[in-house]
């Protein structure tokens, strides 16, 4: 029989609890193990009950969800899923909490409770994917971005770098894309798993934390050194070239098993088709096997290859069988990935 998972639920509403508690309990792997009304009495019961999973909301009074995070992360680090309305409207808390080291984020429905049932099946599926999480804070030194300018050579040696992120992402990639200079020399391009509504604000955080451009792909748009290319949500965003063999943003219909909207394999199966050997693919962490295949096709291109480690993976999915398969060259810790980049142009 399948161990239970046990879960702490955190919600102010007192419906909402007893509502979550009846829609987990009803599959039999899951065991809601207590709830807390907010921040200060999660994290009382955090450290007493010691969950597997805690399913928490943000807006709770004076000790809210990232006072909750932040506090549980230091006396017992344990997967925090957050389900919280809050981004329908703004997701900078959301951005904040998965800093502090909170594994995902579920849009709570507007018209609540109601709605809470719709979202069931997704609800479950996310709790068992974030229990099998190792939750790390990574604090992104707002102060210490690589502002300075770095010194190429006159001819890059590559023409651009490919990063695919799933579970764990939004921080990792924030964590390389603000070491990387200001004078960067090559375009990124970047396929995260995330909800569609998230994307547009995933974009302009990164533009704001960081020196270089960060834009969401558009069809027809000529990636261009210092620019970040983030992949939308509602298609596979591909590299094509035109008639004149410029290198161009496309979107494919076909359909990928691992993944869909947007595809890591897509994405970088067609970087290692316009590239060549001239491009870096970089796979961070995430379950699954999306990316795996693509960071295969760079390397047979003549292409490098790079996977996060074990240690700094949020979840060791995606970078562990990328290294398994041989797909990745190398493996690297997270804070060391932009560093390297930046050596190998």
């Amino acid at each position: 029989m399948a161990k239970h998972i046990n879960i702490l639920v955190v919600d102010d509403s007192a419906f909402m609890r007893l509502l979550l508690t009846d829609l987990l309990s009803k599959d039999d792997e899951l065991n809601v193990v207590g709830s807390a009304v907010d921040g200060k009495e999660a994290v009382k019961l955090a450290k007493e009950l010691r969950p597997d999973v805690v399913l928490m909301d943000m807006n709770m009074g004076e000790f809210d969800g990232l006072y909750a995070v932040e506090k549980i992360m230091q006396v017992h680090p344990v997967p925090i899923l957050i389900l919280s309305s809050v981004g329908n409207t703004n997701l900078d808390p959301i951005f904040d909490a998965l800093e502090l080291g909170a594994v995902d984020y579920i849009n709570k429905p507007q018209k609540g409770g109601s709605k809470v049932r719709e979202i069931g099946v997704h609800l479950v599926a996310t709790v068992k994917r974030v229990a099998r999480a190792k939750p790390k804070a990574t604090k992104i030194e707002k102060d210490g971005l690589n502002k300075l300018s770095h010194t190429f050579d006159s001819k890059a040696l590559y023409h651009a770098i490919v990063i695919g992120a799933s579970t764990g992402g939004p921080t990792a990639v924030e964590k390389v894309i603000t070491s990387l200079p200001a004078n960067l020399n090559v375009p990124v391009l970047i396929g995260q798993h995330m909800p569609t509504n998230f994307i547009k604000s995933f974009a302009a955080r990164l533009d704001f934390i960081s020196p270089l451009k960060v834009v969401v792909g558009k069809k027809g748009m000529i990636p261009k050194p210092g620019m970040v290319i983030i992949a939308p949500g509602d298609t596979n965003m591909v590299l094509v070239k035109d008639k004149s063999d410029t290198v161009k943003i496309g979107y494919s219909d076909e359909h990928f098993k691992e993944y869909n909207n947007p595809s890591i394999n897509a994405l970088m199966m067609s970087a290692a088709k316009v590239y060549g050997s001239k491009v870096i693919g970089v796979l961070l962490t995430g379950m699954g096997k999306d990316g795996v295949n693509g960071l295969q096709e760079i390397k047979s291109s003549g292409g490098m290859t790079i996977a996060q480690d074990e240690a700094s993976s949020v979840i060791y999915g995606m970078p562990k069988l990328a290294y398994e398969t041989g797909a990745a060259e190398t493996v690297l810790n997270i804070k060391e990935i932009g560093g390297y980049l930046v050596n190998c142009l």
